[in-house]
């Protein structure tokens, strides 16, 4: 695992847009794995000034997000597809009928689920996966558990989760319940993970999921079975993995 430690949230940030868009340049059709939050906020905005300097084409690239609440849709202004649109894809060129988010409209979890399967199979390999990490462990949303899922699924938000989401929401009550999100199995089949973490409240989960076992009860302790993993994190969050 390669780690790169940043003085701050902007160092980070470049960091991570540098690693994406190197994957970009040297692989122009590739299919690049992508997630929300505020972690990759400031690498997407990093990704869109590199864009309209001229220095990257976005054309031939194939996306495929992590995850999406169920019951918004695209046009909700929390959905997941919504902030992909605000934050990157609204200002690059990328074919945005090539840029694949699962449905949070579909009420048929199973339905759902099967179709972004198919169309994850259908377009990749992931290239290059970005990552954040909660602070549970979860990638993507997939919480902690008794065992790995494998493939896409509906999952219960756990309490945990929604107190760090509600502060997107005007009230608690507002933030779903579930989510659509890629399976452990199929976020560990990318080509290449990029992890990215800030803040001193990441710092014991990251150096438990690099440091200690691997448990479905930190889903992102898996992440020390890939062969090529790249943690990209502040100071703060890494202090306690770099000692």
């Amino acid at each position: 695992m390669k780690i790169y430690c940043e003085k701050d949230y902007e160092a980070m940030s470049r960091r991570v847009a540098g690693i994406i868009a190197a994957q970009v340049i040297l692989k122009p059709d590739c299919v690049l794995g992508l997630a929300t939050g505020s972690s990759p906020e400031g690498a997407y905005k990093e990704l869109v000034r590199r864009y309209q300097a001229g220095e990257l084409d976005f054309s031939k690239v194939t996306s495929v997000n992590l995850d999406e609440y169920k019951g918004l849709a695209g046009d909700n202004d929390q959905s997941y597809r919504y902030f992909m649109n605000k934050h990157l894809f609204d200002h690059v060129n990328i074919d945005k009928s090539r840029t694949f988010v699962p449905d949070g409209t579909e009420a048929d979890e199973e339905k759902s689920c099967k179709a972004y399967n198919d169309i994850l199979r259908r377009e990749g390999p992931v290239d290059l996966q970005l990552l954040g990490m909660g602070f549970n462990g979860h990638i993507g949303f997939n919480e902690p558990d008794s065992f790995f899922e494998k493939e896409t699924h509906c999952v219960a938000l756990t309490e945990s989760t929604i107190e760090a989401n509600k502060r997107f929401f005007e009230k608690e009550e507002d933030v779903p319940r579930k989510a659509y999100t890629m399976g452990i199995g199929n976020i560990m089949q990318a080509k290449s993970i990029l992890v990215i973490v800030s803040g001193e409240g990441k710092a014991d989960i990251v150096a438990k999921a690099f440091q200690g076992p691997v448990t479905p009860q930190v889903p992102a302790s898996i992440l020390q079975f890939h062969k090529d993993v790249t943690l990209v994190g502040d100071q703060a969050a890494l202090g306690k993995l770099l000692g």
